[in-house]
């Protein structure tokens, strides 16, 4: 298993001391609090220094799960030698990618620009006024392999800096002003149209992986919200290649090794095309993201697996990353004892003695352990033959699974970052809520319901405005574009799944402030608020990553809560966003994927269905079989029968108002932007109506 050692000649006990990341919250910023480099956090007190020392800054940024973080770590920054000469030649600072976003895109484009790639650990150099001129990411600390040497790193940009500083200062001032007119750059606007997506469908299918699934080769990303346009165009076009790729990438996700067979949930990447070795960190947003694709891949299909991974996953989120108070825990680490997916992999041996001969060889023949291993001399759990494990006792293999997971939970498990991020909950709050309502398992909401009481009770600042990142009973950081986005659209979500309107309420006001303190007069909004920190560019945040764009989550929102809550203009909004990047939903589709989804959703048919309760329970009925219906351009809410319209909630009161059964029956209005086919009377008549659109 991967793992390396620091240089035994000079790595050195840990300092008796803290260095000045000692008093810090981030579990990534702990990690190096006794190393024997003088780390500073991100903050007025080492920006100070640099300038008054005339000193340029050495910025470090990574995460807690990050398995080549640690590998510098132990490599270099716990190498006395080489922090001697880091504390000697420049201001340290230390940097989590995951509380300070902003930073990390600014100075990744930075890198991406000198090296025409990027990752992390990232390493830039820059001048005291935080201007980028060189940079990397992971350096080993010496050369070797064609990677240039960490210590000739340090001492060849400390004599530029000393001997050649006008040209270093002229490189500078030339990156920095590609990095402004990155952020600020848009391509020509383009028509929003059917073509936008047939094209995006034309763009992901021609990148499609037939053997494997997902797109293009290793490394291979999961790419939800990619999958879930697809199943849209597959829906919307009648496209059945859509439907393959999407049913082909999402059965080799879940068998193998990405996803934890024992355990459930997803790892971030697949380092190989078969989706078989992992990097094994868990990240609380792949899991978010994934299971909505899982959900609708189960409505489209009705393939019980899919439902099957949605529970694991989720019930592996409620076991391990969820916190006392609600919240959602960020990441869990790759490595555990300093080696990578030790915790998750196992030997022929190990499971033969755990289970018996028995079952020991039916687990072993299911799930791919062999005496030579398939990764590194061990065993990653995956299903390469799932249709003959198909046919193999279940009860047998679950008892073999139960087994395993008990025996694996007495190791010693990776990390876990328990900061509480604003826009990945809000990514796992819609998650769990729509599995609430698919699955009919009221448990998710009453989760996705905690983790927003716990945000809003303990993530907003005395006006009410979010803040970023929660640990050890602090809120800190101005929220971002995503986390009020996110945050949002999850809300609406929440709604969908318990009715209570408290939830539309609060996203009003969550989507004002961020109309108000995001906005681009150009269109869109910025990735910072108006009141932020001052850095050397304000980005817009429009392409998704890992996790999605900040713009396209703002535009799927805002058409979502306008449309349930009867307000055109914040679907207007939504709308000029998505113009503002139609050049790039046109060009490059594959980083617009939630942008295509909002305008998938805009374009419509996009229906707002009312259930008037009836003195029987056939309310729930309607819902339930509606939910187990591939529809995804609706939005849904539900009227207490006896209910005057002078009684109902601001939030709902234009689009309930008039909505009332006058049988005492279950009645159903179907509605597009506000005009409302005859009511549907009784749960007959909903179910007629169903067939006959064909839905599902």
């Amino acid at each position: 298993m991967s793992s390396s050692p620091p240089d035994a000649a000079n790595a050195v006990p840990k300092r008796s001391q803290p260095n000045s990341l000692g008093s810090e919250t981030s579990p990534y910023l702990l990690q190096h609090a006794f190393n024997p480099v003088d780390w500073f956090p991100w903050g007025n007190d080492a920006l100070l220094r640099a300038k008054q020392l005339g000193k340029p800054i050495f910025l470090s940024i990574g995460y807690s799960a990050c398995h080549w973080c640690h590998v510098m770590e132990h490599e270099s920054f716990e190498n006395s030698d080489i922090a001697k000469q880091m504390n000697d030649l420049f201001v340290c600072i230390k940097v989590d990618r995951e509380e300070r976003p902003d930073l990390d895109q600014i100075y990744m484009s930075a890198v991406q620009m000198m090296t025409g790639r990027g990752g992390w650990p990232m390493s830039v150099f820059l001048t005291p006024d935080l201007r980028p001129f060189f940079g990397g990411t992971y350096w080993p600390p010496t050369s070797r392999m064609g990677m240039p040497g960490f210590r000739d790193i340090l001492i060849g940009v400390a004599d530029a800096w000393t001997n050649r500083r006008d040209d270093v200062l002229r490189s500078a001032d030339e990156l920095t002003g590609e990095v402004v007119r990155a952020a600020s750059e848009s391509l020509p606007r383009s028509g929003l149209s059917l073509a936008t997506l047939r094209g995006a469908m034309g763009q992901f299918l021609q990148r499609v992986d037939w053997q494997q699934g997902g797109f293009g080769g290793a490394p291979k990303f999961p790419h939800p919200m990619d999958l879930r346009v697809l199943l849209r165009c597959w829906r919307r076009f009648g496209e059945q290649e859509a439907l393959d790729a999407v049913r082909l990438t999402l059965d080799k996700m879940a068998n193998g090794g990405l996803y934890d067979q024992l355990g459930g949930g997803f790892h971030r990447y697949s380092t190989d095309a078969q989706w078989l070795a992992p990097h094994f960190e868990k990240m609380l947003y792949d899991n978010a993201l994934l299971v909505p694709g899982y959900l609708e891949a189960f409505q489209a299909t009705g393939n019980a697996n899919d439902a099957r991974v949605v529970r694991e996953t989720l019930d592996y989120v409620l076991r391990e990353m969820t916190q006392p108070q609600g919240g959602f825990y960020s990441t869990q680490d790759a490595d555990s004892e300093g080696e990578e997916g030790k915790f998750f992999v196992w030997t022929e041996d190990e499971v033969l003695a755990l289970l018996g001969p028995e079952d020991g060889r039916l687990f072993c023949d299911a799930y791919d352990v062999t005496p030579r291993g398939n990764w590194e001399g061990h065993n990653i759990l995956n299903r390469p033959n799932a249709g003959q494990v198909e046919n193999l006792p279940h009860d047998r293999l679950a008892r073999c699974r139960a087994k395993l997971f008990d025996a694996r939970s007495q190791r010693i498990a990776p990390g876990r970052d328990d900061k509480v991020l604003v826009s990945w909950n809000g990514l796992m709050i819609a998650a769990m809520s729509q599995a609430a309502t698919i699955l009919g398992e009221p448990r998710y909401a009453e989760a996705a319901s905690a983790a927003a009481d716990f945000i809003l009770a303990n993530m907003r600042d005395s006006d009410g405005r979010l803040l970023h990142s929660f640990k050890d009973g602090q809120a800190r950081f101005n929220a971002y574009l995503d986390d009020y986005a996110c945050l949002i659209d999850g809300l609406v979500d929440l709604y969908q799944a318990t009715f209570e309107p408290r939830w539309l309420g609060i996203a009003l006001e969550l989507a004002e402030q961020m109309l108000s303190r995001f906005d681009d007069p150009r269109g869109g909004f910025f990735y910072t608020s108006i009141d932020h920190e001052q850095l050397v560019a304000r980005v817009k945040d429009t392409q998704d990553n890992a996790t999605p764009s900040g713009n396209g989550m703002a535009a799927y929102a805002l058409a979502r809560l306008g449309t349930l809550t009867g307000q055109p203009q914040l679907l207007g909004r939504g709308y000029a966003t998505l113009e503002a990047m139609s050049g790039q939903l046109d060009k490059f589709a594959m980083a617009s994927g939630q942008s295509l989804l909002a305008l998938d959703f805009m374009l419509g048919p996009t229906h707002e269905i009312v259930v008037v309760e009836s003195a029987e329970a056939t309310a729930d009925i309607a819902l339930r079989e509606l939910h187990q219906r591939f529809w995804p351009n609706k939005v849904v809410a539900r009227r207490p029968s006896q209910m005057a319209d002078n009684d109902l909630p601001a939030s709902l009161r234009e689009l309930l108002s008039g909505k009332q059964s006058s049988t005492g029956e279950l009645t159903t209005f179907v509605c597009e932007r506000g005009r409302c086919q005859a009511p549907l009377v009784g749960l007959e008549a909903w179910r007629e109506f169903l067939v006959a659109r064909e839905i599902g």
